[in-house]
């Protein structure tokens, strides 16, 4: 692995064929995983297939009863076969700064049965998800360009189509935008889930009684207003001089709680100076997840961002599922100021929340909303900031402003406020009004 310093402060067609055996034919060893993944057993704690895509063969869509059409020029992809059991999906591609113009879309089948899903659409423009430029886990060599990770539950079959964008849109004859090299398609298995460790999130809008949770790291139990500012200001991190505005610690499960493979990330941690600011994501992954799958769906975003994208840990500091239970992201420890790598330019000093799921055109639930305020009265109250102020934070470089600027912001931003991107989806983005406003009266303000 790379090393980095602890001290460190830098850092988105089917063709007509038979069905191929469990171990698909043009499968290759995975390059970028450890050879022995590729034979994994069953109860491993996880593993990842990767497959090159080729431009598709014509006429396509036979097999599913679509009708037939010709690949589009420039097309590439996979035709539908049998692979082992997976249940994230996405793309990845040779090189992190070149952007895929085009669409990316799959269909699984759903394991044991010869029922497949409609196409479905990958989130292109995963890039506003990472480190800075210029940072160490950008500039390492091993971090590639990907779509954000799609969750299509247990599968054992898939296919997969790359539409290049047209170089015009007005004109039938224009040639198409060339596709990124080395496309290849992961398919990632979460692996089995840790011991039972909580009863929270049975159904979308539970959220869940701590009173079954084991106190064995798997969870940080919930502490009151009282119990949190009574905490010393190093075991808290409260900023020196800071006024003991701190939420409520809210029930936290833990990397162990939701069964990260600590092998998989660096080792070392990396930190910034302070925490300024919270900007919020959806992971773009879709909510067809039930909570009780969410810890898969999270250790199938690791893994996908570690293994298959090059990155030095899972990009989120938090996560959220749409039950409101929350999760620890990246290593380091949760009261500090760990740097991580979600949005593109700001992740100085800063702490990036993901809500699981795709809000562009659904409602978040209540319970995700009132999980960030939750979250954030108490984080950003360790560092004496304000959820209903404004901040300054300088930007590393992104597509909306330029390296070194100096950018003022709300201190719990929408990803959107930093980068050019929908992201967290319109309709997460409208809620977060109310979400500082909570935030801010569970401070005490």
């Amino acid at each position: 692995m790379r090393a980095f310093l602890a001290s460190s402060i830098g850092v988105t067609c089917a063709a007509v064929l038979v069905l191929l055996p469990a171990v698909p034919a043009g499968a290759v060893p995975d390059t970028h995983t450890a050879p022995a993944e590729s034979l994994e057993p069953p109860d491993a704690p996880g593993s990842t297939q990767s497959l090159p895509l080729s431009p598709l063969p014509a006429p396509s869509g036979r097999a599913t009863g679509e009708p037939t059409r010709t690949a589009e020029a420039g097309e590439q992809g996979l035709p539908e076969r049998e692979v082992r059991p997976f249940s994230m999906v996405g793309v990845v591609w040779d090189d992190v700064d070149t952007e895929l113009r085009g669409t990316v879309q799959v269909r699984t089948r759903a394991l044991g049965t010869t029922r497949w899903s409609g196409w479905q659409e990958l989130e292109t423009h995963n890039a506003e998800h990472a480190a800075d430029p210029g940072s160490a886990e950008r500039e390492s060599g091993t971090v590639r360009g990907s779509t954000a990770p799609l969750w299509v539950g247990a599968s054992d079959g898939v296919a997969v189509r790359v539409r290049p964008q047209s170089t015009d849109p007005q004109d039938r004859n224009a040639p198409a935008v060339p596709l990124p090299t080395g496309l290849r398609l992961e398919l990632v298995d979460p692996g089995k889930d840790p011991q039972p460790l909580r009863a929270a999130g049975a159904e979308a809008g539970d959220t869940g009684d701590d009173r079954t949770t084991p106190l064995d790291g798997s969870v940080l139990p919930a502490l009151s207003k009282a119990q949190t500012e009574a905490r010393s200001e190093a075991e808290a991190g409260l900023a020196p001089g800071a006024q003991p505005y701190i939420g409520p610690r809210p029930r936290i499960i833990t990397r162990k709680g939701w069964g990260a493979d600590e092998k998989l990330r660096e080792r070392a941690f990396v930190y910034t100076k302070s925490v300024k600011a919270a900007f919020i994501h959806h992971s773009a992954t879709g909510n067809s997840y039930k909570c009780t799958q969410a810890p898969s769906v999270l250790r199938g975003i690791y893994r996908y961002q570690v293994k298959s994208g090059g990155w030095r840990d899972i990009g989120y500091n938090f996560a959220v599922d749409k039950c409101g239970n929350i999760y620890e992201g990246r290593a380091g420890g949760v009261t500090k100021a760990v740097l991580g790598a979600h949005t593109r330019g700001f992740n100085s000093n800063s702490t990036g929340i993901a809500v699981l799921g795709t809000f562009t055109s659904s409602n978040p639930p209540a319970a995700a909303v009132n999980a960030i305020a939750k979250l954030t009265a108490w984080k950003l109250g360790l560092f004496g900031a304000n959820p209903q102020g404004r901040t300054t934070l300088v930007s590393g470089g992104g597509n909306k402003f330029k390296k070194g600027k100096k950018v003022k912001l709300d201190v719990i931003s929408g990803h959107r406020d930093g980068f050019a991107t929908e992201c967290p989806g319109a309709r997460l983005y409208k809620k977060l009004g109310s979400a500082r406003t909570s935030s801010a009266h569970l401070q005490g303000r």
